[in-house]
């Protein structure tokens, strides 16, 4: 009899040893990141440690590129692992409570570790329908009036919550404005959208602008800030479900727009001291994006002396999330987990900063669509390197199922695992970025091969212009080798190699698009 006891302690404790030994993740996603946002990455201004070191220990990727250079879309195909075609998520609209027709119908890749145990917890900005969310086991999810956290605008009434008690809304003091985004004082900069105004003309002016409108020095102290709140969520997090496997994700706010750091990252990267993009003054001449994002009523962001300041307060607020991702990786150390911890930093896409005279994302400039990606595992990539082969946040779903064995699942995309070990030679040979909107007003694909760019419409009749860049000479794609070129037909041999490829992708997965992107006409006489 005692023997059969001792049989089933032994039993139950292996149960109990095999649960814990599951790795946990620990999925960190920033808001429009660019991929030369990292000092690693080549900026010699920007100062970026803690990725630095993460990079240097994992696998780091220098040519990954977002799904689609749109929030909601971005991220529900980094969920999903689906095309941006095959979520039904091709604009911000269809996220949240959307109901007009099914979208994101297929399963996350959070929703599938929880039936297997795991834990899921979600911090930071969601922007993705919200019937996905209910996996996640927050201990507080409904902010103080009424709103989730997971539902229209919830990470902002969360943070207003932890705001009124910690820094409660006051009047702004001389020089200052009260921004739309936190409802607190700041001190605008020539960007801003009200610099030069009173608080009391922009009251009465009753005006309200969107979040890339404002500009300047926040009066939030830097312990009570949107990221350090993410942060230390994140920490506690990480110590309540040490014990695993855990699921934690946290999605940062910045360096989204409102671009107001708070001291002392506001002035650290002096604005006199930055250096304006150099395609700032392109004349856009044979581009399909010559009004795209505004550009051609901003002007302030093709303007070289103030677009220095968004440049400063953008460095600003990638230093902050910075110092705090090490204060998180510490956390993962101190609580004994950081060994069984897979971890991915990644951003849904990036910013155009000034390049070409816009701002924002939405369009398919390396400034926009190439963004930073990096793995850790500690025990499955024990060897750091750096990769250049192409590939996709659209992946990361295979990959996070992959390297967490939790099975696998149907996905567009494909595991990175065979590009890390060195068992896929042909993956990674091209990456694809869509924005499956309107065909008679932008390009719809992106590809890059061996540095080598195109953009095309999905329809075969589009007065789109097509785009074709080689970014080995042209880095900063001002010079579109097709379109209106006249020296246009000697690129047709590449144009047919990449329209091939595109196809290749577009087949494997099931676009509607196939025929008339096959039948369009790209190189016009």
């Amino acid at each position: 009899m005692i023997q059969k006891i001792v049989m089933v302690l032994v039993l139950m404790l292996g149960v109990s040893v095999k649960a814990q030994q599951k790795k946990n993740l620990l999925f960190i996603i920033t808001d429009q990141q660019r991929y030369d946002a990292l000092s690693i990455a080549g900026n010699q201004v920007l100062e970026t440690p803690n990725l630095d070191r993460l990079a240097k220990s994992g696998a780091y990727f220098k040519n990954a590129y977002t799904p689609c250079a749109v929030c909601g879309p971005a991220r529900s195909s980094i969920l999903t692992g689906m095309t941006v075609e095959n979520t039904g998520v091709n604009t911000n609209v269809k996220t949240y409570y959307y109901d007009k027709e099914p979208v994101m119908t297929s399963i996350t890749f959070d929703e599938i570790l929880d039936k297997q145990g795991y834990t899921c917890e979600y911090y930071g900005k969601w922007h993705a329908m919200s019937s996905h969310a209910e996996v996640y086991k927050n201990p507080k999810q409904v902010a103080d009036n009424g709103k989730s956290m997971f539902g229209h605008g919830g990470q902002n009434h969360m943070y207003q919550d932890y705001l009124k008690e910690e820094y409660p809304r006051r009047s702004p003091g001389k020089g200052q404005l009260i921004d739309d985004f936190t409802k607190r004082p700041y001190t605008p900069d020539p960007m801003d959208v009200n610099y030069g105004k009173s608080h009391k003309e922009v009251v009465a002016a009753q005006k309200r602008f969107s979040q890339p409108n404002y500009h300047g020095k926040s009066a939030i102290p830097e312990e009570h800030t949107m990221t350090a709140y993410y942060a230390k969520k994140t920490m506690d997090a990480i110590e309540r479900l040490k014990d695993g496997p855990f699921s934690i994700t946290c999605s940062f706010h910045f360096p989204h727009a409102p671009m107001i750091p708070s001291l002392p990252y506001y002035g650290m990267y002096p604005a006199n001291e930055m250096t304006p993009p150099l395609s700032i003054n392109d004349p856009m001449l044979n581009s399909p994006y010559s009004n795209a994002n505004g550009r051609k009523s901003l002007t302030q962001f093709a303007d070289v002396e103030k677009i220095k300041f968004m440049i400063s307060n953008y460095y600003g607020l990638v230093k902050e999330l910075d110092v705090w991702l090490g204060k998180i990786f510490e956390k993962l150390e101190e609580e004994g987990v950081a060994d069984n911890t897979l971890i991915v930093f990644t951003s849904d896409h990036g910013e155009m900063l000034g390049a070409h005279g816009m701002r924002e994302k939405n369009v398919f400039y390396e400034e926009s669509s190439h963004i930073p990606l990096i793995l850790k595992d500690p025990k499955a990539i024990k060897k750091a390197k750096s990769f250049n082969q192409y590939v996709s946040t659209l992946d990361l779903f295979a990959t996070v199922l992959d390297y967490l064995d939790a099975g696998e699942y149907a996905s567009d995309g494909q595991s990175l695992r065979g590009i890390i070990e060195n068992t896929d030679k042909d993956q990674g040979k091209y990456v694809v970025t869509e924005w499956d909107y309107r065909g008679d007003i932008s390009p719809n694909y992106m590809i890059v091969k061996e540095g080598w760019k195109m953009f095309i419409p999905k329809t075969a009749t589009s007065n789109v212009i097509d785009v074709l860049y080689n970014l080995n000479k042209d880095p900063h794609e001002m010079n579109n080798l097709i379109g209106s070129n006249p020296d246009r037909f000697q690129y047709k041999e590449k144009v047919e190699e990449l329209r091939g490829d595109l196809l290749e992708w577009l087949a494997k997965n099931k676009s509607e698009n196939y025929e008339a992107v096959k039948n369009r006409s790209i190189i016009k006489s």
